[in-house]
């Protein structure tokens, strides 16, 4: 009796270990989709749910004669970037695409879809006419002088935009992306809607394709802060969703006759979409829609070249930190860790649709199940499962970091004080404290460094500083794992 008493003892101890240890991916994405109403700009809604925002950027877009009010500010700071925007939305919509149903059973869908409204509001008023494009409001180099909460900041709000005299394909070509993705997300709930974005995708891929050029160069400012490489992945990235979203031949014909794929790649970031692409083509041959072999072939191969290296399958594979966490690159690792995962997953449910199909790895042979958890040690990882043993999600679990890079968070919310914060004085009397945050933006996540280390510091913007590029793809990996 005492022997089967300890085992019974043990065995409820053990169980209650494992239920702490194990991440509840569904408050996770509960939360990240809660990050993107404390990002908002503009006039907040009647549901606002982060109450310690207010309204703010009342006037953008006054400079230029148009209503550029709204969008999303990008990270830590207070300028509305539409490349990263653009990019944000895509990959949001993407998440709801694919997890759809599993967002429904979070009772998350209709959060989703009113983060991505949130964005293609404002990218749909950014386009106002077929050739011209608002790219960016604010000036960062006036921005980052003054640490102030955007409800009333004093910073520049000069609008910045693109046009057929001063191209930008990359720019141009992502927000296509983002409102091709955006309409086939809203087409069961909202038709016009879904037309409407749609419209304003096609014309956008025609001004990217017809007019090439990087957008840095006719919005110099943004050189600094979210600098292009090249903008032929963003028209094989928009192509591949037209596609999608339209099922019309000539885009189709855009990807075939495509002289350059971007061959194997590294990451998959909001500066290199080439593997977005390369998984919506690889899509198409599971499906049987185009044929397995010659450019369609060497679409497929290079995404699974990309997800076999990320599961240490290769002969090229990803870093790994000693804790076990993929590592890309310095600034913001978790943004290409988010990106990373979404890909395996969306892949791992590609694979499961089409009968008996697996991932040929150079290491190995990867099942669709094999995939699920990799991923899920990754996110686990971001959850708290680290050396360090901290959440990099802001109000996930009880540690977590409680000093981030960003400007809303780290000033009392302006329901509390009213008292305008001036350009340098937020500096004084905010970003200097060395004190927890009096805001805490739940659903933001930072990233620790190549060593599994983590200072929770708000000077460092490296790591400390959430961005929507990463919580946008996290979206779909989190309802992927709930």
């Amino acid at each position: 009796m005492t022997s089967v008493f300890i085992f019974i003892v043990l065995l409820c101890c053990c169980s209650q270990i494992h239920n702490v240890a194990s991440a509840d991916y569904g408050s996770a994405l509960t939360k990240s989709l809660l990050y993107f109403e404390g990002q908002r700009s503009g006039k907040l809604p009647p549901n606002q749910r982060v109450n310690w925002r207010g309204d703010s950027a009342l006037n953008d877009g006054k400079d230029a004669g148009i209503d550029l009010v709204g969008g999303y500010y990008d990270a830590g700071d207070n300028l509305k970037l539409g490349f990263p925007l653009a990019f944000t939305i895509t990959m949001l919509s993407w998440s709801t695409i694919e997890f759809r149903e599993k967002l429904a059973q979070q009772k998350e869908l209709q959060n989703a879809l009113g983060a991505i409204r949130w964005g293609t509001d404002y990218l749909m008023k950014a386009h106002p006419q077929a050739d011209v494009l608002y790219g960016e409001i604010g000036d960062p180099d006036s921005d980052h002088s003054c640490w102030q909460r955007p409800e009333d900041m004093t910073t520049s709000r000069a609008s910045f935009k693109i046009d057929d005299q001063h191209p930008g394909s990359d720019l141009a070509a992502e927000t296509a992306a983002a409102l091709a993705a955006a309409s086939i997300a809203f087409q069961p709930f909202d038709k016009t809607y879904a037309y409407r974005m749609l419209q304003h995708a096609i014309q956008l891929f025609d001004f990217a394709n017809n007019h090439k050029g990087l957008y840095s160069d006719s919005i110099p400012p943004a050189k600094e802060i979210y600098s292009s490489s090249g903008y032929q992945d963003e028209l094989l990235w928009a192509a591949a969703w037209l596609q999608r979203a339209t099922n019309l031949k000539k885009y189709l014909d855009y990807l075939g006759g495509a002289s350059d794929i971007g061959g194997p790649r590294s990451e998959f970031s909001w500066d290199d979409k080439y593997i977005g692409a390369h998984i919506l083509v690889a899509k198409l041959v599971l499906d049987g829609k185009v044929p397995a072999s010659g450019i369609w072939a060497q679409y497929k191969t290079q995404a699974e070249q990309f997800i076999c290296s990320c599961a240490q399958k290769s002969d090229q594979n990803v870093q790994k930190t000693p804790g076990g966490w993929l590592w890309f690159l310095p600034w913001n690792n978790n943004q290409y860790v988010a990106t990373a995962t979404f890909a395996m997953s969306v892949y791992s449910n590609y694979l499961s649709s089409s009968k008996g199909a697996s991932l040929q790895c150079r290491g190995g042979v990867l099942s669709p199940n094999d995939l699920t958890p990799l991923v899920r040690a990754q996110v686990d990882y971001i959850l708290g499962s680290n050396p360090r043993k901290i959440s990099y999600m802001v109000g996930y679990g009880t540690n977590f970091p409680q000093q981030i890079h960003h400007r809303a968070a780290s000033i009392v919310s302006i329901k509390q004080d009213k008292t305008p914060v001036t350009c340098k004085g937020g500096f004084q009397d905010w970003y200097n404290r060395h004190a927890p945050n009096p805001n805490t933006l739940v659903g933001a996540v930072v990233s620790a460094d190549v060593n599994d280390n983590y200072q929770d510091s708000r000077g460092d913007f490296q790591l400390a500083e959430p961005a929507t590029v990463t919580n946008a793809p996290l979206v779909g990996v989190l309802a992927y794992l709930a």
